[in-house]
């Protein structure tokens, strides 16, 4: 048996810990807006709780990465992981003493957004501190495997337990699952990284993210159809529980069924990308996640509300397709932003899908709540299929350069 590498054992490390916080965080998740979902039956108030989620990455994400950049980001992620578990607590202990209101549980849901505001883009930094930088591809796939794995095993573990106890209990194991994460990350010794200067100055460092962003010819016409991808397609991820509860008549078994049939189209398509490295062309590669999930989505909105099963292969293809435009452009970004501005670069990026998002919420809930949610899930496809089309239009010149090489303005 082959033994793994000094940087193998250390990342597999990391993300075992990592796999008990988010499995535990994932069915945790679950059950809250299985929660929300069944106490409202509401779009706007699904709609409502995925904005609170995305608000700290938008209005906070920015700031974090400043200090991602400056100081350790294996204490930063411990810190992360600590507060996503104090709030699961202060949570679960709620409601002991009475039912909390929505309001409430939007500010939970707030401050565990708040933690992995700081933490994923932590560990998305970290990583080319353990992984050599001809194997980022790979393991962004196997950290994708890990991730895809928690999220399939999650809801049904979260449905499993709303189906035999209450949320207070669930939330519990959210805790455990915190502290497993932070023991197992405390054993990892992750390499000090570059920082670009001594004194901290917050807005100038922002604006090194930013000309490292812009400088980027290939990360700037990327990001243009990913971005209009986040306002087209994450709706469809929050309003899948009202999907299969108002549209399809299920229960939290069978949103649990969709939600790890996503999850598993997830784990497949990291799988894969994990042991090929991915195909040459990889902006070819997210031009093609896109337009699929385009027309998975006409698929799922021209089905009939009996076809609950056919609906499940529709969700599997789409968490398959939703890969091959994440990891490729994450691997990228790693690879060609120098590590003293990964961390802002990486906040800037997803604070900026993160403010795109709640636009597409906003406008997916009220056309689905007039036109029904099939036809809203037509509209988005077809708009899925034009930014499909339009990023292979922009980045179609860099597929003939080669994928690790830096491509930057003159």
């Amino acid at each position: 048996m082959k033994r793994l590498d000094k940087w193998q054992k250390s990342f597999f490390t990391m993300y075992i810990g990592q796999a008990f916080s988010l499995l535990s965080s994932s069915a945790v998740q679950f059950s809250i807006i299985w929660w929300i979902t069944v106490q409202t039956g509401s779009a706007m108030a699904l709609t409502a709780a995925s904005v609170v989620g995305l608000l700290p990455q938008a209005l906070i994400g920015p700031f974090a990465g400043v200090l991602i950049d400056r100081y350790n980001r294996k204490t930063i992620m411990i810190i992360a992981d600590s507060t996503v578990a104090i709030s699961s607590l202060v949570l679960g202990l709620s409601f002991f003493f009475t039912t909390p209101s929505l309001i409430f549980i939007y500010f939970i849901l707030f401050i565990r957004a708040l933690g992995e505001t700081f933490h994923k883009p932590a560990m998305q930094a970290a990583i080319p501190q353990l992984v050599p930088e001809n194997q980022l591809t790979k393991a962004g796939g196997l950290g994708q495997m890990v991730q895809s794995a928690c999220s399939m095993v999650g809801p049904m573990l979260g449905a499993f337990l709303m189906s035999i106890t209450t949320l207070q209990y669930a939330m519990v194991v959210d805790v455990f699952g915190a502290v497993l994460a932070v023991l197992t990350l405390s054993s990892v010794k992750i390499a000090k990284h570059t920082v670009a200067s001594a004194k901290l100055n917050v807005i100038a460092d922002m604006k090194e993210g930013i000309k490292s962003i812009r400088t980027n010819k290939a990360l700037m016409k990327v990001s243009i159809p990913i971005l209009l991808s986040t306002i087209v397609f994450v709706p469809m991820g929050t309003l899948l529980p009202l999907i299969v509860k108002e549209y399809f008549h299920g229960t939290a078994w069978h949103n649990g069924i969709v939600q790890t049939l996503f999850s598993s189209g997830m784990l497949i398509a990291a799988m894969v990308i994990s042991i090929t490295g991915g195909i040459r062309k990889q902006f070819l590669l997210i031009s093609a996640g896109i337009f699929i999930l385009g027309v998975c989505s006409i698929v799922g909105g021209l089905l009939p509300s009996s076809a609950f099963w056919v609906f499940c292969i529709v969700v599997f293809i789409m968490g398959t397709t939703g890969m091959f435009s994440n990891i490729p452009f994450t691997a990228y970004i790693q690879k060609t932003i120098p590590q003293e501005n990964l961390g802002k670069v990486i906040s800037l990026v997803t604070s900026v899908m993160s403010l795109a998002a709640p636009v597409g919420m906003f406008m997916a809930g009220p056309v689905s709540s007039l036109l029904g949610i099939s036809r809203w899930m037509i509209i988005a496809g077809i708009l899925m299929l034009i930014v499909g089309a339009l990023c292979y239009i922009l980045t179609r010149e860099y597929d003939e350069i080669a994928f690790n090489e830096v491509i930057l303005s003159e």
